[in-house]
Formats: structure tokens, C-alpha cells, sequence
């Protein structure tokens, strides 16, 4: 049976639809596109499509509250137009249909994440808060309106913030406090004056991408080739990562530390050589 995705339709047209919700699937859609292996949805002709069907296939993270988001690398893994990936994430990103986060994780990682699902964990995050402090939490409206809808790239200066967030009201230095507090800004190392834009809760999940990316690679340098087939491998678990085989897979394809190579029993995962 063939799982081919069908070709979208053009980019004129997907451009109207882009802020409609990030899954226009039913929910039997979801479910299956969970059902379905790796290999059988692995190759896609559209970003958009790529980025809603990694969205719903983000893997439930237990004790965790973080968004599904999906790595600029794993577009990669699965278009192979590259320049078209990076024009069609920067699109989106400008019609504020997606965010682009840079991550700590020593690599060039960029996540993208849904706007939508970024302001609910806003929201979130500001219920807890409202549970247990009686600060002024009014920033964090300011945040959304007049700093995420003005400032798209992944980083802002501490002047430009200020600026950004006096469109709402006066403020004060333990206003940024707040926001740094719930994960939405980190200070960065090189140049205090600069914050980098951020996930909420997102720390442990960083973690665990990297040890498993580690574990990966480790189980496959062991073996005598190098590979495996991705049918056998993606059903393995990590012991080390929150996240499933799948998403480590794609992300390690799209890195170009894995690569895969179809044969008549299917495709194979192998090391890349040096």
C-alpha cells in the first residue's frame, strides 16, 4: 500500500490559509500519522504540511508542560530543497504563523514552534505564576502584544525590550525579572544586554535531545556496518531521552550525521563517514 503524500497545492494559495490553525487534520488524521512508520511518511514536498505533520507526531512527554516543536533539522531530513525549507520557514515566521527559537545545545539548533502553541504556554505559565505570587503579572500581556508581534527574530536587546514593553505601560526592572523567571528570556553569556527568546520548561527536553542523540549514535557506531534498517530501529527505545526514536532520527538525518539509503527491503540508517 502507498503512503505517498500528495503534492500541495501552490504557494499562493497556502499562503491564505496559514493563519488558519496549525492542524487542519481530523483527528483520525492525528492518529494515524502517529500509527504510520517513519519510513512510510518520511519524505514531503511542503514545509508547511512537514511542519503540521511533525507537530502532531510530537512524542507525549510525561511530567513535562512544553509545546510540540520541531527542529529546522528535521525539515531537512524530509525536504530536500534546503533554500526552500529556510525561505519557507522565514515566510511563515514573518506572517507570524511560527517562532524560531535558537537552543543552548551546542549545535546550530533552531526549533520552530506553532505562534499558537507558544501563546498558550504563555498562558500557562502565567496561571502558575498568578497561583503562587501576588506580583504584577501584566507584563506578560505586554510581552505578547507588543514584543512577539514586533520583534520576529531569535534574540532582543535590553534598550529595544524596554521599548517594546513601554508600549504597554511603565516599566520596571522587575518586570524583565518576571519574564526571565518564567522561561520566556534568557540573558545571554557574551553580552548581558542581550536576551534570547525561549521556551518555557523546555531545559529537561534539551537535555534529553542531546544525551539521546549521543545514544543514537552510539548504538549504531557499534554495530559491525554502522546500520540498521529504519523499520528495526525506529520501534528501539532510548533510555536517555524524553523524546522517541523517531524525532532523534530526523533530526540526526537532517544533520547530516546519519543518512539513509533505500533498498529493496527498505530503507537503511547508517553512520555517515567522515
Amino acid at each position: 500500500m502507498s503512503n505517498k503524500i500528495p503534492e500541495s497545492e501552490p504557494s499562493t494559495s497556502r499562503k491564505r490559509r496559514r493563519n488558519e490553525e496549525p492542524e487542519p487534520q481530523s483527528e483520525n488524521d492525528v492518529v494515524n500519522s502517529h500509527s504510520l512508520s517513519l519510513e512510510d511518511n518520511f519524505a514531503f514536498s511542503d514545509t508547511l504540511m512537514a511542519l503540521r505533520m511533525m507537530r502532531a507526531q510530537f512524542p507525549h512527554i510525561q511530567k513535562v508542560s512544553v509545546p510540540p516543536f520541531v527542529l529546522q533539522s528535521q525539515l531537512y531530513s524530509s525536504i530536500k530543497n534546503r533554500t526552500e525549507v529556510d525561505r519557507e520557514i522565514e515566510s511563515l515566521k514573518r506572517e507570524k504563523v511560527v517562532r524560531i527559537f535558537k537552543l543552548n545545545t551546542g549545535q546550530d539548533d533552531h526549533a520552530i514552534m506553532f505562534i499558537d502553541d507558544y501563546i498558550s504556554q504563555i498562558e500557562r505559565v502565567v496561571k502558575r505564576m498568578e497561583e503562587n505570587s501576588k506580583n504584577d503579572l501584566v507584563v506578560f500581556e505586554w510581552f505578547k502584544i507588543h514584543v512577539l508581534q514586533s520583534k520576529l527574530e531569535t534574540s532582543i536587546g535590553h534598550q529595544e525590550l524596554w521599548s517594546f514593553l513601554s508600549l504597554g505601560g511603565k516599566v520596571k526592572e522587575d518586570h524583565i525579572s518576571h519574564l526571565i523567571s518564567a522561561g520566556l528570556l534568557i540573558r545571554q553569556l557574551i553580552d548581558q544586554n542581550m536576551y534570547w527568546f525561549s521556551i518555557p520548561n523546555i531545559g529537561s527536553v534539551l537535555k534529553g535531545l542531546s544525551q539521546g542523540r549521543k545514544e543514537l549514535m552510539s548504538l549504531l557506531s557499534r554495530r559491525k556496518y554502522k546500520e540498521m534498517m529504519m523499520a528495526a530501529l525506529e520501534v528501539k527505545r532510548l533510555r536517555f531521552s524524553p523524546l522517541d526514536m523517531r524525532f532523534h532520527l530526523r533530526d540526526l538525518i537532517g544533520s547530516g550525521q546519519l543518512k539513509t539509503i533505500q533498498t529493496p527491503s527498505g530503507l537503511i540508517v547508517r553512520v555517515a563517514k567522515d
